[in-house]
């Protein structure tokens, strides 16, 4: 089986978020929220799923897809003949004052660049994944679509019966388009549509020019930090691990998951690496959801982007499925799983949040019942078996990496208490953390195997266990971490790519590369000091982004397509922090630690 091509590129707002082809067609949107059902699937079902796009003639063709520098606004050209035209897609984004302005709604302007192009619009939703029978109308200001429970308006500067009736037309002038969840809200012209464009282009830019980048991969660490923004809900806060549902991590198998919700894990994880890019407000803004879903009862490790907790996993079997790979599933039930790491990277993410200067102390209010919970939680859980970070679905074992979170959250937790002035508490947790790490140092490494392992008293490696050093448990110098490291490049790699793992789980062997455990891969190599061995694992991974430098979840390492949802937050996590971590040794290494660099 070939996999499809995930050139895609991806616009957003915080309401919105959808993916475009190099074809111009937008293959997936869900409205009026990211996880909510999808209008536009044809990445999933090429037949059923429904597309809006802009044929040459009765032609798809692919054209040149890229983004306008520094913002997430996509410019698509398009050759046909001896005719040339462009499509401009983005998501209007607006500052007032210090917030955005985003509607529900997306913008595609046409425009002719040479010649006469003769084109024609294919607009064929179909909402609710396919599954919803709806009516298009037309209005006096536009096309409604009408279904059961959702309404959706678009406006164009076309007669409306060009687009309803498919009519071919010769593009002499540029056309407009707004698609908007709900009722049309206002009358458009080409002047407001081009100064939406402008101004979203100068958001875009303000917000990138605000991005303490490093020397090294800075335009890499940029288009990461502009997709990281692109996963984060406008009005709650809440971060999305991916765009897409069932995008499947290896073709032929059961491995596909819908990864359109906020786990709380992944969201730490984004947190520090915008905050490490000097972005604070989205972890401020984390913070305050993360404290609304822990008032609605015990931590779960997924919620929905409004604080839903629950998210039955159920199939849509009337779907194909990415690539002819089923099920396509909606829903996840991970929210019933037992992830003892998640205290660990939650308090790991509040501490440097709470000890960087530049965070609004208001941020801080009433954090501390939460820290405090967090860190109980994690004093009773780590004795006990869970699911482990990989959400393994009935394995539960005594995973090193959750117990080494659990670690963390005892230790940086007695950090906050401190700052908090609450001494009692963070002299017990101090010492049931010293309890800790001497058990993880005695029965999470292997010294027959020179190892850390995957659970305690194990032999099997798990790349997690390379974020060691960053989280702080041993220095990266450490004899039994540089024997880990060497173990794993010899057990996991696999072309050049790193595995998360290759024992047995719920459906057999894991046979794709996880991205970001190559990316994990790159940082350990620069923290043991091996930097040409980094940047040659991090150049090589960071070649696997598609042509637009975004990234998929997983990477088949016999022929490099990208696999797993996408763009994945985590891998465009672990992009950033690997190149951070590199560019600063880089620095030290080579004295560019002054100002007036030479």
């Amino acid at each position: 089986m070939t996999a499809p091509r995930l050139d895609h590129g991806a616009i957003g707002n915080g309401q919105v978020l959808a993916l475009i082809s190099p074809t111009s067609a937008i293959d997936w949107l869900c409205l009026p929220k990211f996880d909510s059902p999808s209008v536009f699937g044809r990445l999933l079902d090429s037949e059923r799923g429904g597309t809006f796009r802009i044929l040459a003639d009765l032609e798809e063709i692919r054209g040149s897809l890229a983004y306008i520098r520094n913002t997430n606004v996509l410019i698509s050209r398009f050759e046909h003949g001896d005719a040339a035209w462009e499509v401009i897609d983005f998501a209007p984004r607006m500052p007032a004052g210090l917030r955005c302005h985003a509607p529900t709604s997306i913008v595609r302007l046409v425009r002719p660049v040479r010649g006469a192009p003769r084109v024609r619009v294919d607009f064929d939703p179909h909402p609710d994944y396919a599954r919803a029978q709806c009516e298009v109308w037309e209005r006096s200001r536009a096309l409604e679509v009408r279904w059961p429970g959702g309404l959706m308006s678009l406006q164009t500067s076309l007669p409306l019966s060009y687009v309803s009736r498919k009519q071919l037309f010769v593009l002499d002038r540029p056309q407009w388009f707004v698609l908007s969840w709900g009722p049309p809200e206002r009358d458009w012209s080409h002047g407001t549509i081009q100064h939406l464009l402008e101004a979203t282009i100068a958001g875009w830019r303000a917000w990138a020019k605000t991005c303490a980048l490093p020397d090294f991969a800075p335009e890499l660490v940029l288009r990461s930090a502009l997709c990281l923004k692109l996963h984060i809900a406008e009005d709650t806060g809440a971060i999305i691990a991916a765009a897409t549902t069932s995008v499947p991590e290896a073709l032929g198998t059961p491995r596909t998951w819908d990864y359109r919700y906020c786990w709380l894990r992944d969201s730490a994880f984004v947190v520090e690496a915008l905050r490490r890019l000097s972005h604070l407000a989205e972890g401020e803004r984390f913070l305050r959801f993360l404290r609304d879903v822990a008032e609605s009862g015990p931590l779960q490790p997924v919620y929905a982007i409004d604080g839903g907790r629950d998210l039955p996993e159920v199939t849509l079997d009337h779907l194909s499925g990415f690539g002819g790979t089923g099920p396509v599933r909606i829903g996840n039930a991970a929210v019933d799983q037992r992830q003892n790491d998640l205290a660990g990277e939650l308090v790991l993410s509040i501490d440097a949040l709470l000890g960087d200067p530049r965070v609004d102390p208001d941020a801080a209010e009433g954090i501390w019942p939460l820290v405090r919970r967090l860190v109980e939680d994690a004093v009773a859980l780590a004795p006990t078996k869970d699911t482990g970070i990989w959400e393994y679905r009935t394995l539960l074992r005594h995973y090193t990496f959750s117990r080494v979170m659990c670690w963390a959250a005892m230790t940086r937790g007695a950090r906050i208490a401190r700052r908090f002035g609450h001494v009692a508490d963070a002299e017990r947790w101090s010492a049931l953390a010293n309890e800790e790490r001497r058990l993880l140092l005695d029965r999470g490494y292997n010294a027959e195997l020179g190892q850390f392992t995957q659970v305690l008293d194990g032999v099997h490696a798990d790349a997690s266990l390379l974020l060691l050093p960053s989280i702080g448990l041993l220095p990266a110098s450490d004899p039994r971490f540089l024997s880990t490291l060497s173990a794993y490049e010899s057990s996991l790699a696999s072309n050049g790519m790193l595995l998360r793992y290759r024992t047995q789980d719920d459906f057999g062997e894991t046979t794709s590369a996880f991205t970001i455990c190559s990316f994990w891969w790159a940082e350990a190599l620069a923290l043991a000091g091996r930097l040409d061995e980094a940047t040659e694992v991090f150049d090589r991974i960071a070649a696997h982004a598609n042509p637009v430098g975004l990234f998929s979840e997983d990477v088949d390492p016999v022929n490099g397509c990208l696999l797993g949802n996408f763009p994945q937050a985590y891998t465009h996590v672990g992009a950033i922090n690997a190149a951070v971590t590199i560019g600063q040794h880089l620095d030290a290494r080579e004295g560019r630690v002054r100002a007036w660099r030479m």
